[in-house]
Formats: C-alpha cells, sequence, structure tokens
C-alpha cells in the first residue's frame, strides 16, 4: 500500500500567560490563553521520525512567556504578531504560524468609591479573542472577536409567525425574555492590518456598537437581532470586512402559577442552559 502525508501542523495549546505591568501609582494585569500551530517542513519526522527541523512543543511554551516578557504591545493582536514574527524569523523550516489567544478579563476593585490601583477581581465569563497567521515572507491575517458575553433582555422581543405542525408545542409570544450569549469575530481588511490601528480602540467601540443594537432592536427573533447586530458593526467602521455572530438562544421558560391559582403575567422564569437554540451567521459587505 502506498501513502503519502497530507496536511500537518503541531504546536502548543493552553499555555496560560499573567502579565503585569508596573507604572507609577498603579499595575495593569493581563492574563491569556495562548494556542501556537506550526505548518511546514515536516515530513520526515512523520515518516522516518527525524526530529531535526522539530522545534519542542516545549520550546514554544517557553517562547510564548519570553515574548510576552519581551513584547511592548499593548494589545493581544500586538503580542500575537510579535510572537509570530518571533518563531518565523529563527525558524526557516515553519511555512506560516498561527496565534489563537484568549484575553480574560480581570477589572479593578473598587475601594471606598475608588478603583484600588493594585487589586483586581474578574469581571465576567467574558473573554477577547484574537487569531492570527502569517506565512514566510507575507502579510498578517487577522480575525479578533469577543466571546461568552452573557446578556439578556426584559422587553422589545418577541417570537410569532413560524411553522407549525403536529410536533409544534411553542406557544407565539410578543413579550419574552431573550437571552444569549454573544460570540463574535470581525476580519481585519489587509490595509487595515498594514496600518497602525488602535485594536483595542476598534475593540472597544464595535462591542458598543453590538451591545447598543442589542438592547434597543424590536426583536422579531434571535436571527433577526444578530444580524442587525452584525450591520452595525461593519457600519462602525471600514476596518473589518465581515463579523461572524453566534448567539444561543438561552431559554427562560414562564413557570406556570395556574395550579396555585395564580396568575404569571411574565414574571416568573426558570432559567435554561439545554437544550437551546443555536443560532449563527457571517455577514459581509455586499
Amino acid at each position: 500500500m502506498s501513502t503519502k502525508l497530507a496536511t500537518n501542523r503541531y504546536g502548543k495549546s493552553r499555555v496560560r500567560v499573567i502579565r503585569l505591568t508596573k507604572h507609577a501609582g498603579h499595575h495593569d494585569l493581563d492574563e491569556w490563553t495562548v494556542q501556537l500551530l506550526l505548518t511546514g517542513d515536516f515530513e520526515t519526522t512523520h515518516t522516518l521520525g527525524d526530529n531535526s527541523k522539530i522545534l519542542p512543543t516545549d520550546t514554544m511554551k517557553n517562547t510564548i512567556y519570553v515574548v510576552a516578557h519581551e513584547t511592548q504591545a499593548t494589545s493581544i493582536e500586538g503580542y500575537a504578531q510579535d510572537l509570530i514574527d518571533y518563531i518565523l524569523t529563527r525558524n526557516p523550516q515553519v511555512s506560516s504560524a498561527e496565534c489563537i489567544l484568549q484575553s480574560h478579563l480581570w477589572k479593578r476593585m473598587t475601594i471606598d468609591g475608588q478603583p484600588y490601583p493594585t487589586a483586581f477581581m474578574h469581571g465576567s465569563n467574558e473573554v477577547q479573542t484574537t487569531r492570527i497567521s502569517r506565512k514566510q515572507n507575507a502579510a498578517f491575517e487577522i480575525t479578533s472577536g469577543l466571546d461568552g458575553l452573557f446578556v439578556l433582555k426584559t422587553a422589545q422581543s418577541g417570537f410569532t409567525g413560524f411553522i407549525k405542525d403536529s410536533l409544534t408545542t411553542l406557544p407565539e409570544t410578543t413579550d419574552r425574555l431573550f437571552g444569549t450569549v454573544v460570540k463574535a469575530e470581525w476580519t481585519y481588511t489587509p490595509a487595515a492590518i498594514a496600518s497602525s490601528i488602535d485594536f483595542n480602540k476598534v475593540r472597544t467601540h464595535l462591542r458598543e456598537a453590538m451591545l447598543s443594537t442589542f438592547a434597543q432592536h424590536n426583536s422579531l427573533s434571535v436571527q433577526q437581532t444578530l444580524y442587525a447586530m452584525g450591520e452595525s458593526a461593519l457600519a462602525h467602521t471600514d476596518l473589518i470586512d465581515s463579523v461572524y455572530m453566534l448567539m444561543p438562544n438561552k431559554h427562560n421558560l414562564l413557570i406556570d402559577l395556574a395550579r396555585f391559582d395564580r396568575t404569571n403575567p411574565n414574571h416568573i422564569f426558570v432559567p435554561t442552559d439545554e437544550p437551546h437554540g443555536t443560532i449563527e451567521a457571517t455577514i459581509t459587505r455586499a
């Protein structure tokens, strides 16, 4: 039997880093989970057990730490670009590198009504994300976003006019709780990547634009609101050319209090995690 090696890559995953930056009078705290993946001339390690072109994954882990120490980047995108540049300039056998990074959010503790300069607490389960790749002698490709952003609105949400067959038990409603965990990823244009943009500022503004739309949109379905949020992101800036959105419908079920001789005018609900609806789409410029 004749075989050959097809696609392959390797790397290091779940590398956790805390970076403490000390300023006069206050500290900044970053926590990252980093994955680094390499593609290149690695055939002989698979076919012959020849490891002469393999950068050990333990070395990759150490590189993640050292670049975190040395980088002057103030954004996760900037750090990931520095990490990839470090790998590619020192490893010609690597044809491309990809860094996938999550930034876990900390916020300053408030003591006596003021942000404390050196004490922090987790804000939420929301994470900032980026996926950056580059081939040797080529430009970066950057997709950034957010995940784990749990939001809920208590008005301006309904669901009517859907298909009803013999197995449909869901009632129509024009007044429901709309809860979801937002995942959004936006792809930067080549021109934006080539310029010195402020990734943190773009992220903040896109997040604000999408949340504003979520809160104010008169939602006839999760799909409609998802699309409107993607539209608002694209309308906000020309630095991105597409937005991927994933918004599971986290159901909050109205409790039937009739058996207790009580009415429940959308007052008492039970939140559920599963099963949940899964709604996703990519919105691009026409």
